[in-house]
This record gives C-alpha cells, structure tokens and sequence, in this order.
C-alpha cells in the first residue's frame, strides 16, 4: 500500500441499479462492484464515502464490500428539515444497512443545517450518536458559501469534507485548507473532478458555461503540453494539498477505477497549479450548472 493510495477513499455518488432491470443484469451489477471494492482493497485505499440520498448504495456496499479487509465508511445525515428524531433514525438505520454495528463518521450532508436556528440541537445530537459508540467521528460536509474555518472554530469538528479542485482553487488559494488543518480538523476534498467539468470537450459544453469554454480548451492545452491528461492533472493537484487526509473519488466501474489509480501513481505534472484554475465568475457558473 503507497500513501498515495491510501489518501483516496472511494465515493458511493454513482453506485446504484437505477431503472429495472433483469435477474441477469443485477448479477452483473453486483459482480462488478464486489470487483470494484476488491480492486480498492487491493490497492491499499480503506474509507468509503456514502450519501444520505441513496440508501441503496449503503445497502450495496453492506452486501458486497470485502468483510476480511474491512473499509471504514462515512454515513452521511438527513436534511435537519425532517426533525431532529428522522436525522437519529436515519443515522442508526445507515449502520444497518451498511452491515456494521459502528462506522467510522457520520457528516451533516449540509453545512446550512448547521448555520439555522436548530444547528447547535443538531450537533448536541450527534455528539451524542458519537459518545454512545455508534460513530468514531462527526463532521461536516461544506462549501465555501458556508465559511468552513468559522464553522470549524465554532463546532469543533472532527472531519470536514470540501469541494477542491484543480479549476476551483478558492479554499486552497483563500487559506481556508490550512487553517483547518491548523485546526485539528481531518480534511477530506471531493469534487475533485467539477462535475465532470475536466473531461467535458469545449464543444460540449452547456450554453451556461460557454464563456468558460476558451480558459478550458487552454487549460487542457497546458496539462498536454506537460505529457499529462486532465485526469492525471486533477489528482495530483489534489494530492498535492498536503492539508488533505483523503481525496474522495466516484467511479461507477472497474475500469473507472483503474484508470484512477494508475493515474494518480504517474508522476505529477510539472505546471503552475494556480495558472489552471478558473476565474470567480466561471466557478459560479459552473455551480449554478450543476445544481440545475
């Protein structure tokens, strides 16, 4: 197992057998991703992330993870608009389906949850999810609309996941990264990819991120230019912010994976990291792009 490895945790976001589908096709399915989870365990990586929005994928990781060399998983919380007794339920119905009588983190999915009137209730709760054994960790997954280090300053946490990546650089050229790790907090990035932004061609682009399209097509000129690929250059930008425990990486294949990690152990790209990232104005474009 390299270090490089072991940073990576693996994202449940694409796991899941949307639609119906046959008897056969559903073995298929399910071949794949015990073989997706033996690739991972191979390769040294040890933490799955999962979503609060797909119970299914949590019952799938339960099933069909490697029980002799057990991942750690991170469970993810209920939207606090439901009450405060769903977001326990939902909690401890996580450890069911996961097959697991204690996890390693459950993490507000939201960070605003924690920014309204009921946020402290919310994190009293968890603290107590956390001393009765059923989780080593409590956290938050934020943006930097939620101002991470305040909300690390005011509730302690102990892991904080972020959207970093080689086109959004604000948390890491903000300061934002380092303080927390300054903190004591565990700072896992996703987003690593922008919603697939890296790999999108120029042409392909939707009509709201056209103007982004130039800075894009110069962006992957460069990373060529360097003897890299856009995806070979987004995990080393990542694994380069030494603030970072884990980069947390989808796949929905084996393929997927392969081609993630043997990209991640290339050798880094010699290139100017700031000079690649997009400006303000085109992240937020980008932001409204994906929650459309």
């Amino acid at each position: 197992m390299s270090a490089v490895e072991s940073r990576l945790a693996l994202s449940t976001a694409h796991f899941g057998r949307h639609g119906v589908v046959t008897p056969a096709r559903a073995r298929q399915f399910d071949a794949e991703l015990r073989g997706a989870f033996a690739l991972a365990a191979d390769a040294g990586m040890t933490l799955i992330d999962t979503s609060a929005d797909h119970a299914e994928a949590e019952a799938l990781v339960g099933r069909l993870a490697p029980r002799e060399r057990p991942f750690r998983t991170i469970a993810k919380t209920a939207p606090l608009a439901a009450g405060l007794a769903v977001v326990e339920a939902r909690a401890q119905k996580s450890l069911r389906n996961l097959g697991v009588p204690r996890a390693y983190a459950l993490v507000v999915s939201e960070a605003e949850d924690l920014l309204g009137p009921d946020g402290d209730a919310l994190w009293r709760s968890l603290l107590g999810l956390r001393d009765a054994g059923l989780f080593e960790k409590i956290g938050v997954s934020a943006r930097l609309e939620d101002a991470p280090a305040a909300l690390a300053r005011r509730y302690k946490p102990d892991i904080m996941q972020l959207p970093v990546s080689l086109l959004d650089q604000r948390l890491v050229t903000g300061g934002e990264l380092q303080t927390l790790a300054e903190l004591g907090v565990e700072v896992h990035l996703r987003s690593i990819f922008l919603q697939g932004l890296m790999f999108l061609p120029s042409d392909g682009l939707p009509p709201a991120l056209a103007e982004a399209g130039p800075r894009l097509s110069r962006i992957r000129r460069e990373i060529a230019e360097a003897g890299a690929d856009p995806l070979q250059a987004a995990l080393a930008f990542a694994l380069s912010q030494s603030a970072a425990a884990q980069v947390i990486v989808g796949v929905a294949s084996q393929a997927e994976l392969r081609a993630i990690l043997a990209a991640a152990a290339a050798p880094a790209p010699d290139l100017d990291w700031q000079a690649l990232s997009l400006n303000a104005q085109e992240v937020e474009h980008v932001g409204l792009w994906a929650a459309a």
